[in-house]
């Protein structure tokens, strides 16, 4: 699994001319799943996510996490982010996993995050516009390969 975590001001979802979610201040995470991830994967990636400190403290140094902070989550499925691109001009997507795999580990993923907030979503394969103000702009690749691999 691949999570691209960014930090925001704030960020929504439209599909089909209506909004389906949004958050403040917090992290919008696009999440990748490839055809031979696990629930073990689903579980490492959002410990890191749900841990990771991109929050400035007091001090101005990046300490604190989501939680510590009173943020909220935005997770949307994006099976993009496991593009080849090494051959011609058109994108491969042959190691993204297909919806009915890719489905349940996405659910698993937002059930695994340890948030003192309610995760919020997209909804799983659907056209979906995204507008986010970003904080930084800070932005996190965290893939679960590394993870398992004490990377």
């Amino acid at each position: 699994m691949k999570a691209v975590i960014q930090r925001v001001r704030s960020a929504s979802l439209v599909s089909g001319g209506k909004t389906v979610s949004e958050i403040g201040k917090g992290l919008f995470i696009l999440l990748g799943v490839r055809d031979s991830d696990s629930e073990e994967d689903s579980r490492l990636l959002a410990a890191k996510c749900s841990g990771i400190r991109l929050f400035e403290d007091d001090r101005g140094k990046m300490n604190l996490s989501v939680d510590e902070i009173g943020g909220e989550i935005l997770v949307v499925s994006n099976f993009t982010l496991y593009a080849d691109c090494k051959k011609g001009k058109r994108p491969s997507f042959t190691s993204a996993a297909r919806p009915e795999k890719a489905k349940p580990l996405y659910e698993s993923f937002v059930r695994n995050l340890d948030c003192e907030k309610v995760v919020k979503t997209g909804i799983f394969g659907a056209d979906m516009k995204i507008s986010a103000e970003n904080d930084g702009p800070v932005t996190i690749i965290i893939e679960s390969e590394d993870l398992r691999n004490g990377n």
